[in-house]
């Protein structure tokens, strides 16, 4: 075949060809670029989105953290205060350990050995421990602490009675627990002591 175009003609369809395959390599171009930037974009708010639950979530744990914080704070608190309410409640009555004692162990009954006392919470009371040859002998330690013929202690109740039936020492095998408040007027307490001298 046999063209017979102009050689300006055939120059033009020649551009013309590359023209038209230029824009479909710009075309095809320009969607590899809107694609790139897409996946970019969603990229960059999947990464954004995760960054803002990491911190969310972080900053929860925060709040979590100071909240315990806060609690065991506010606990220590509390046992710190009992304590010092303890302290001054036992400073400031000052119990005469030794008279009590000595009280407390004349009339226990035969049978009976005291064997630990502590301040308690409750103010002007006291825990004892006693131990005791048998259920009746521990009831009878509570009926003479208790008696106003005594004067030891205004008020002595029970707490618990346990007997065991085999006990390291078989002379005692009941444990007896016993609270026991002073009388206002109690001779056991050195501030009572102060307002009898002072009075004289």
């Amino acid at each position: 075949m046999i063209n017979l175009l102009p050689p300006e003609l055939k120059d033009t369809l020649l551009y013309a060809r590359r023209n038209r395959m230029l824009v479909k390599w710009v075309a095809a171009f320009f969607i590899g670029m809107v694609g790139i930037g897409g996946v970019i974009l969603a990229g960059d708010i999947y990464i954004n989105q995760s960054a803002q639950d990491y911190k969310t979530g972080v900053e929860r744990q925060k709040a979590q953290l100071t909240e315990q914080k806060l609690e065991e704070t506010k606990q220590r608190t509390e046992d710190i205060s009992t304590s010092t309410k303890l302290a001054f409640q036992v400073l400031s009555r000052q119990v005469l350990f030794s008279e009590l004692l000595q009280q407390t162990g004349a009339v226990m009954p035969s049978g009976a050995a005291l064997q630990s006392l502590s301040i308690s919470k409750l103010e002007g009371a006291l825990d004892l421990q006693v131990i005791a040859a048998d259920y009746q002998t521990g009831t009878q330690v509570q009926v003479n602490l208790s008696d106003p013929q005594n004067k030891i202690f205004d008020k002595a109740d029970i707490v618990s009675i346990t007997c065991a039936a085999s006990a390291p020492d078989n002379r005692y095998p009941c444990q007896v627990s016993i609270r026991a408040l002073f009388s206002k007027d109690s001779t056991f307490l050195f501030t009572n002591l102060a307002k009898e001298g002072s009075a004289r």
